[in-house]
Protein backbone atom coordinates (compact mmCIF):
# COMPACT_ATOMS: atom_id res chain seq x y z
CA UNK A 1 0.00 0.00 0.00
CA UNK A 2 1.00 3.60 -0.80
CA UNK A 3 0.60 6.24 1.08
CA UNK A 4 -1.53 8.06 -0.75
CA UNK A 5 -3.59 4.40 -1.34
CA UNK A 6 -7.51 5.35 -1.71
CA UNK A 7 -7.26 9.06 -1.34
CA UNK A 8 -9.13 11.59 -4.08
CA UNK A 9 -6.93 14.49 -5.65
CA UNK A 10 -7.42 17.11 -7.80
CA UNK A 11 -4.38 18.00 -9.46
CA UNK A 12 -5.17 21.78 -11.10
CA UNK A 13 -3.03 23.79 -13.72
CA UNK A 14 -1.23 20.74 -15.74
CA UNK A 15 0.08 21.75 -18.96
CA UNK A 16 3.14 19.35 -20.02
CA UNK A 17 4.84 16.44 -18.66
CA UNK A 18 7.94 19.09 -17.34
CA UNK A 19 5.19 20.87 -14.33
CA UNK A 20 5.54 20.02 -10.71
CA UNK A 21 2.11 18.97 -11.35
CA UNK A 22 2.53 16.73 -13.97
CA UNK A 23 4.94 14.35 -11.26
CA UNK A 24 2.47 15.01 -8.75
CA UNK A 25 0.06 12.98 -10.89
CA UNK A 26 2.49 10.27 -11.58
CA UNK A 27 3.65 9.86 -8.17
CA UNK A 28 0.16 10.17 -6.47
CA UNK A 29 -0.59 7.90 -8.51
CA UNK A 30 1.71 5.18 -7.94
CA UNK A 31 1.11 5.99 -4.26
CA UNK A 32 -2.37 4.82 -4.78
CA UNK A 33 -4.45 8.12 -5.21
CA UNK A 34 -7.85 8.34 -7.87
CA UNK A 35 -6.23 11.67 -9.46
CA UNK A 36 -8.58 14.40 -11.50
CA UNK A 37 -6.75 16.78 -13.58
CA UNK A 38 -7.58 20.04 -14.48
CA UNK A 39 -6.87 23.20 -17.13
CA UNK A 40 -8.40 25.38 -19.63
CA UNK A 41 -8.87 26.49 -22.81
CA UNK A 42 -6.50 25.84 -25.67
CA UNK A 43 -3.75 24.30 -22.90
CA UNK A 44 -6.46 21.39 -22.16
CA UNK A 45 -4.93 19.54 -25.88
CA UNK A 46 -1.56 19.64 -24.46
CA UNK A 47 -2.69 18.30 -21.11
CA UNK A 48 -4.94 15.57 -22.91
CA UNK A 49 -1.41 14.93 -24.80
CA UNK A 50 0.39 14.48 -21.79
CA UNK A 51 -1.78 12.62 -19.49
CA UNK A 52 -2.00 9.70 -22.35
CA UNK A 53 1.55 8.79 -21.03
CA UNK A 54 -0.17 7.65 -17.29
CA UNK A 55 -1.21 4.44 -16.35
CA UNK A 56 -4.23 4.91 -15.82
CA UNK A 57 -4.92 8.35 -17.56
CA UNK A 58 -6.76 10.55 -15.24
CA UNK A 59 -9.63 12.27 -16.27
CA UNK A 60 -9.46 16.00 -17.56
CA UNK A 61 -12.11 18.78 -16.34
CA UNK A 62 -11.69 22.20 -17.48
CA UNK A 63 -11.26 25.24 -14.92
CA UNK A 64 -10.07 28.34 -15.28
CA UNK A 65 -9.74 29.66 -12.15
CA UNK A 66 -10.80 33.25 -13.01
CA UNK A 67 -14.05 32.16 -14.31
CA UNK A 68 -17.20 31.77 -12.03
CA UNK A 69 -19.03 29.62 -13.64
CA UNK A 70 -16.07 27.07 -13.76
CA UNK A 71 -16.26 27.62 -10.31
CA UNK A 72 -19.79 27.54 -9.35
CA UNK A 73 -19.92 23.86 -11.21
CA UNK A 74 -16.74 22.60 -9.73
CA UNK A 75 -17.64 20.20 -7.04
CA UNK A 76 -20.82 18.64 -9.13
CA UNK A 77 -17.91 17.68 -12.03
CA UNK A 78 -15.88 16.36 -9.61
CA UNK A 79 -18.55 14.02 -7.75
CA UNK A 80 -19.16 12.60 -11.23
CA UNK A 81 -15.36 10.82 -10.19
CA UNK A 82 -15.45 10.87 -6.32
CA UNK A 83 -18.13 11.42 -3.19
CA UNK A 84 -15.25 12.98 -1.80
CA UNK A 85 -12.10 15.28 -2.08
CA UNK A 86 -8.87 14.36 -0.33
CA UNK A 87 -6.58 16.96 -1.89
CA UNK A 88 -6.36 19.87 -3.69
CA UNK A 89 -3.00 20.71 -5.80
CA UNK A 90 -3.03 24.34 -6.20
CA UNK A 91 -0.10 24.69 -9.80
CA UNK A 92 -1.22 27.97 -11.29
CA UNK A 93 0.22 31.02 -11.85
CA UNK A 94 0.34 33.39 -14.47
CA UNK A 95 1.88 36.70 -15.29
CA UNK A 96 2.00 38.44 -18.72
CA UNK A 97 5.93 37.91 -19.32
CA UNK A 98 5.81 41.16 -21.61
CA UNK A 99 4.44 43.52 -19.27
CA UNK A 100 4.44 42.15 -15.52
CA UNK A 101 7.99 40.76 -15.72
CA UNK A 102 11.49 41.13 -17.03
CA UNK A 103 12.32 44.33 -15.19
CA UNK A 104 8.39 46.15 -16.24
CA UNK A 105 7.93 46.53 -12.46
CA UNK A 106 7.83 50.30 -12.35
CA UNK A 107 5.78 50.36 -15.56
CA UNK A 108 3.27 47.76 -15.21
CA UNK A 109 -0.19 49.01 -14.75
CA UNK A 110 -3.06 47.60 -12.26
CA UNK A 111 -4.96 45.43 -15.32
CA UNK A 112 -1.81 43.26 -15.46
CA UNK A 113 -1.11 43.35 -11.63
CA UNK A 114 -4.91 42.44 -11.37
CA UNK A 115 -4.21 39.78 -13.06
CA UNK A 116 -1.30 37.88 -11.79
CA UNK A 117 -3.13 38.42 -8.21
CA UNK A 118 -6.00 37.14 -9.24
CA UNK A 119 -4.59 33.70 -11.42
CA UNK A 120 -2.25 33.60 -9.08
CA UNK A 121 -2.81 33.88 -5.53
CA UNK A 122 -6.95 34.60 -5.15
CA UNK A 123 -7.28 31.71 -6.97
CA UNK A 124 -6.09 29.59 -4.21
CA UNK A 125 -8.27 30.84 -2.04
CA UNK A 126 -11.09 30.54 -5.05
CA UNK A 127 -10.21 26.69 -5.82
CA UNK A 128 -9.95 25.99 -2.22
CA UNK A 129 -13.68 27.18 -1.25
CA UNK A 130 -15.15 25.37 -4.46
CA UNK A 131 -13.61 22.36 -3.50
CA UNK A 132 -14.85 22.53 0.47
CA UNK A 133 -17.80 20.81 -0.09
CA UNK A 134 -16.32 17.90 -0.70
CA UNK A 135 -13.96 18.06 1.81
CA UNK A 136 -13.99 15.22 4.44
CA UNK A 137 -12.26 16.46 8.18
CA UNK A 138 -8.52 15.05 6.60
CA UNK A 139 -8.66 17.34 3.29
CA UNK A 140 -4.86 18.94 2.68
CA UNK A 141 -4.54 21.62 0.16
CA UNK A 142 -1.07 22.14 -1.57
CA UNK A 143 0.18 24.96 -3.34
CA UNK A 144 3.35 26.02 -5.11
CA UNK A 145 5.94 29.04 -5.02
CA UNK A 146 8.74 30.22 -5.77
CA UNK A 147 10.22 31.55 -2.21
CA UNK A 148 8.58 35.13 -2.12
CA UNK A 149 10.07 36.79 0.95
CA UNK A 150 12.82 38.07 -0.84
CA UNK A 151 12.76 40.35 -4.30
CA UNK A 152 14.47 38.08 -7.60
CA UNK A 153 15.88 39.67 -10.69
CA UNK A 154 12.87 39.81 -13.60
CA UNK A 155 10.46 38.06 -11.22
CA UNK A 156 8.58 41.53 -10.74
CA UNK A 157 4.83 40.77 -10.38
CA UNK A 158 4.65 37.52 -10.33
CA UNK A 159 6.93 37.69 -7.06
CA UNK A 160 4.52 39.77 -5.72
CA UNK A 161 2.12 37.53 -6.09
CA UNK A 162 3.61 34.76 -5.29
CA UNK A 163 3.99 36.68 -1.58
CA UNK A 164 0.20 37.24 -1.67
CA UNK A 165 -0.37 33.68 -2.59
CA UNK A 166 1.80 32.62 0.36
CA UNK A 167 0.12 35.36 2.83
CA UNK A 168 -3.22 33.48 1.36
CA UNK A 169 -2.19 29.79 2.17
CA UNK A 170 -2.08 30.88 5.97
CA UNK A 171 -4.82 32.90 6.08
CA UNK A 172 -6.40 29.60 4.69
CA UNK A 173 -4.76 27.68 6.98
CA UNK A 174 -6.73 29.71 9.97
CA UNK A 175 -9.95 29.13 8.39
CA UNK A 176 -9.96 25.99 7.59
CA UNK A 177 -8.04 24.47 10.67
CA UNK A 178 -11.05 24.25 12.77
CA UNK A 179 -12.65 21.95 10.04
CA UNK A 180 -9.40 19.70 9.72
CA UNK A 181 -8.60 21.16 6.48
CA UNK A 182 -4.65 21.50 6.02
CA UNK A 183 -3.27 24.41 3.94
CA UNK A 184 0.34 24.12 2.78
CA UNK A 185 2.98 25.10 0.30
CA UNK A 186 5.82 23.84 -1.01
CA UNK A 187 8.26 26.34 -2.42
CA UNK A 188 10.63 24.83 -5.40
CA UNK A 189 13.69 25.80 -6.62
CA UNK A 190 13.89 26.83 -10.06
CA UNK A 191 12.94 23.80 -12.89
CA UNK A 192 12.55 24.13 -16.41
CA UNK A 193 9.03 24.47 -16.58
CA UNK A 194 6.49 26.18 -19.41
CA UNK A 195 5.62 28.83 -17.02
CA UNK A 196 9.85 29.45 -15.79
CA UNK A 197 10.67 29.90 -19.64
CA UNK A 198 8.14 32.43 -19.90
CA UNK A 199 9.96 34.61 -17.61
CA UNK A 200 12.80 36.68 -19.08
CA UNK A 201 16.37 36.08 -17.69
CA UNK A 202 14.91 33.03 -15.47
CA UNK A 203 17.95 30.90 -16.78
CA UNK A 204 20.09 32.68 -14.77
CA UNK A 205 18.41 31.31 -11.44
CA UNK A 206 19.64 27.99 -12.49
CA UNK A 207 23.31 29.64 -12.59
CA UNK A 208 22.72 31.13 -8.79
CA UNK A 209 21.20 27.59 -7.53
CA UNK A 210 24.45 25.72 -9.15
CA UNK A 211 26.57 27.99 -7.22
CA UNK A 212 24.75 28.23 -4.11
CA UNK A 213 22.84 25.11 -3.45
CA UNK A 214 24.37 23.14 -0.14
CA UNK A 215 22.98 19.83 -1.97
CA UNK A 216 22.94 20.85 -5.58
CA UNK A 217 19.83 21.35 -7.40
CA UNK A 218 18.55 20.04 -10.73
CA UNK A 219 16.36 22.25 -12.82
CA UNK A 220 15.29 19.37 -15.08
CA UNK A 221 14.17 16.96 -12.72
CA UNK A 222 10.72 17.79 -10.57
CA UNK A 223 10.43 14.72 -8.95
CA UNK A 224 11.91 16.05 -5.17
CA UNK A 225 9.38 18.77 -5.42
CA UNK A 226 6.41 16.74 -6.07
CA UNK A 227 7.31 14.25 -3.78
CA UNK A 228 6.70 16.37 -1.04
CA UNK A 229 3.47 18.14 -2.06
CA UNK A 230 2.42 13.99 -2.28
CA UNK A 231 3.65 13.59 1.44
CA UNK A 232 1.60 16.83 2.64
CA UNK A 233 -1.61 15.70 0.79
CA UNK A 234 -1.18 12.38 2.88
CA UNK A 235 -1.77 11.76 6.51
CA UNK A 236 2.29 12.00 7.22
CA UNK A 237 1.42 15.46 8.00
CA UNK A 238 -1.62 15.22 10.13
CA UNK A 239 -0.25 18.43 12.67
CA UNK A 240 1.04 20.59 10.09
CA UNK A 241 -0.86 23.32 8.40
CA UNK A 242 0.09 27.08 7.02
CA UNK A 243 3.30 25.85 6.59
CA UNK A 244 6.02 26.38 3.63
CA UNK A 245 8.72 23.91 2.77
CA UNK A 246 11.12 24.65 0.94
CA UNK A 247 12.49 22.31 -1.80
CA UNK A 248 15.46 23.49 -3.28
CA UNK A 249 18.69 22.47 -2.08
CA UNK A 250 19.24 24.15 0.79
CA UNK A 251 19.77 27.26 -1.05
CA UNK A 252 17.06 29.32 1.36
CA UNK A 253 19.25 28.71 4.49
CA UNK A 254 22.34 30.51 2.38
CA UNK A 255 24.04 33.95 2.81
CA UNK A 256 25.97 35.33 -0.17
Amino acid sequence: MGIMEGKNVLVAGVTLNTSIGYRVVEIAQAEGANVVVSNFGRAMSLTARVLRRLDPVPPLLELDVTDEGHLETLADRLAEHFDHLDGVVHSIAYANPERALGGAFLSTKWEDVGVSLQTSAYSLVSLATACKPLFPKTASVVGLTFDARTSWPAYDWMGVSKAALESAARYLARYLGKEGVRCNLVAAGPLDTIAKKAIPGAELFNDVWADRAPLGWDPTDATAAAKAVVALLSDWFPATTGEMIHVDGGLHSTGA
